[in-house]
């Protein structure tokens, strides 16, 4: 009897394919098996160092990047499309690397939650890179930054981290600035884009949910209070301040309470009027 693949071999592969379109059917295929039974839930392979990248688009520094323009510009929406679709490409690899990485420190249910997370962030990415072929343009026409993989990398050695960080930070930071994008795209006359982003953010919010259910469930086996245990390790592990305004609602909903997050908050810039 043939045996079944195993999770985490298919985590390992999807890491490795470079190619954006392979990497979402792949990651596609993969949620539909792992929910079909094909796939076993066993960790027996390790996950890479860093996913495999193509010559496009360029990653540079968060700081090297050149600056995106605010108005509602043709070139303007298509850099801003251009790098939330980056975002969401990375996405998907944070969701496989962290059930390959970490899942066998967790329930069947663990894996069951992130394969949802990762078909949806393949899913985000697709409307996103279409979005970007109407306009036009393609990804990889754009430099884009590495900064969400590094967050990957501080975070590798540790499942209570890696969810601090991750979803907890970076994936609410997105919940905090999504409403803001939606309006000024709106503004602009480009409700198609404005539809795909209020979709995104209504699914990113369970997405952040889903890091808290988690984080929680995690801190408090191990004796631990949640919102004194995501504080220490965002500050260890974090590097940059806790931006606001917050789209507090929006947390909320994810169970991302002000408790958390309010004390280690950088203050809001003085606006002169």
């Amino acid at each position: 009897m043939t045996e079944r693949p195993t999770v985490a071999a298919a985590c390992r592969t999807l890491l490795n394919t470079s190619e954006p379109r392979a990497k979402v059917m792949f990651a596609r295929a993969t949620a539909r098996a792992w929910r079909a039974g094909t796939l076993a839930h066993v960790f027996d392979v390790a996950m890479p160092d860093r996913p495999a990248r193509g010559a496009r688009p360029e990653l540079l520094a968060p700081s090297r990047m050149p600056k995106r323009g605010k108005g509602g510009s043709l070139v303007n929406r298509i850099a801003l499309i251009h790098a939330l679709a980056h975002i969401e490409y990375v996405a998907i690899d944070l969701a496989f690397d962290l059930i390959g990485r970490f899942g066998g420190h967790f329930s069947r249910t663990f894996v069951d939650d992130w394969m949802k997370v990762a078909a949806e962030e393949a899913m985000h990415f697709a409307l996103l890179d279409r979005r970007l072929a109407q306009l036009g343009a393609a990804y990889g026409d754009l430099p884009a930054h590495d900064g969400l993989w590094e967050a990957a990398e501080a975070t590798a050695h540790d499942a209570d981290a890696r969810l601090a960080v991750v979803p907890l930070v970076l994936e609410a930071r997105g919940l905090d600035v999504s409403p803001q994008t939606i309006t000024r795209l709106e503004s602009a006359g480009d409700k198609v884009s404005a539809r795909i982003l209020s979709r995104i953010l209504n699914d990113e919010i369970k997405h952040v949910g889903t890091g808290m259910k988690w984080f929680e469930s995690s801190a408090i086996l191990a004796g631990h209070v949640p919102a004194e245990r995501w504080r220490a390790l965002v500050s260890q592990h974090f590097n940059g301040p806790i931006k606001p305004p917050f789209n507090a609602s929006a947390r909320a909903s994810a169970g991302l309470t002000p408790d958390f997050y309010a004390s280690l908050a950088s203050p809001e810039p003085t606006r002169h009027t």
